[in-house]
């Protein structure tokens, strides 16, 4: 078990070490911040003076030499465009961008598990080919095409609820539903997959021949076994909570940490983009170690190194 979870610690840091340098030499090398903060016609000595202030005359290695040397101080940089801290700009987002995506993710796990088991249950129906085309549709179809439609239908023909903004709980509506629509999707489509895999194993035949009774099979049977697929794509959409609805935040004007990655990569405020990148990096990495976790407390055999033969 030590060694089970020393892997999986030691495999987190090197994914978020990995991920913080990609971002660290990307950010760098795909444009001056220097002339996106102060434009191309500022002066020479205005833009000399801008990046020896922020230290980007400086080689790259260096850079990033001093970048790590200030995370390891607990400093994660400042905003070129607003001189604040980055992490307190960015944590001032996350309950916005929170509050959006725990609705959204509570709207994907109560709708697309439930609706992937019952089409299982009713398989080669018209239940199971109508929740499947629902759920085909639903990822399919683009989060701003969707976006758009709603807000035609809904705030501009129908003026019900508002298209923009984030002032109550009715500017979530809307975006609820775009997000919710596609996971939930691709949880209904898994969980159907999974569950029809799973009834069709020796195990759960034998249990139906010996008579037990049907929902003792699908609750202690089916569902166990189908479960550990599952939480994979659950972990990922629980992972993707911080910076997953950069595009519906940007079509329905919700100030979530979304749309200030989109602002801080058009400005090259280079200290936020990193900070967004290093939270949705540690979010994905816990999320997915937790899942690691899930995987041996559901099924033994993951944490169980194999024995060798003599």
């Amino acid at each position: 078990m030590l060694r089970f979870l020393a892997g999986k610690i030691l495999r987190a840091l090197a994914t978020i070490l990995f991920v913080v340098t990609f971002a660290f030499v990307v950010l760098r090398l795909s444009g001056d911040p220097a002339l996106m903060m102060m434009g191309p016609e500022a002066p020479p000595d205005a833009i000399a003076a801008f990046r020896a202030a922020w230290g980007l005359d400086q080689p790259l290695w260096r850079q990033y030499l001093d970048y790590f040397g200030a995370i390891a101080q607990g400093d994660l940089g400042v905003s070129m465009r607003d001189r604040k801290p980055a992490l307190g700009l960015v944590l001032e987002r996350l309950p916005i961008t929170l509050a959006l995506m725990l609705p959204a993710l509570a709207v994907k796990l109560l709708v697309g598990i439930p609706a992937g088991i019952y089409a299982a249950l009713h398989r080669d129906t018209w239940i199971d080919r109508t929740t499947m085309a629902f759920s085909v549709a639903g990822y399919s179809v683009p989060n701003f095409v969707l976006g758009l439609l709603l807000v035609l239908l809904f705030a501009v023909n129908l003026r019900w609820l508002p298209s923009s903004g984030a002032e109550s709980w009715r500017h979530a509506i809307l975006p609820v539903i775009v997000l919710g629509t596609a996971g939930a999707g691709i949880l209904a489509r898994f969980t159907r997959s999974t569950m029809l895999e799973v009834l069709g194993q020796p195990y759960v035949r034998t249990a139906i021949a010996k008579g037990v009774p049907w929902y003792r099979v699908v609750n202690w049977h089916a569902l166990p076994n189908a479960a550990i697929p599952t939480v994979t794509v659950v972990g990922f959409m629980v992972g993707s909570l911080i910076a997953g609805a950069v595009v519906t935040e940007s079509v329905f004007a919700w100030p979530g940490i979304g749309r200030q990655l989109v602002l801080a990569v058009s400005q090259r405020d280079v200290a936020v983009v990193q900070v967004i990148l290093l939270l949705v990096a540690g979010s994905m990495v816990a999320s997915n170690f937790t899942v690691d976790l899930l995987y041996g407390w559901l099924d033994p055999r993951v944490r169980t190194a194999p024995k060798l033969e003599p």
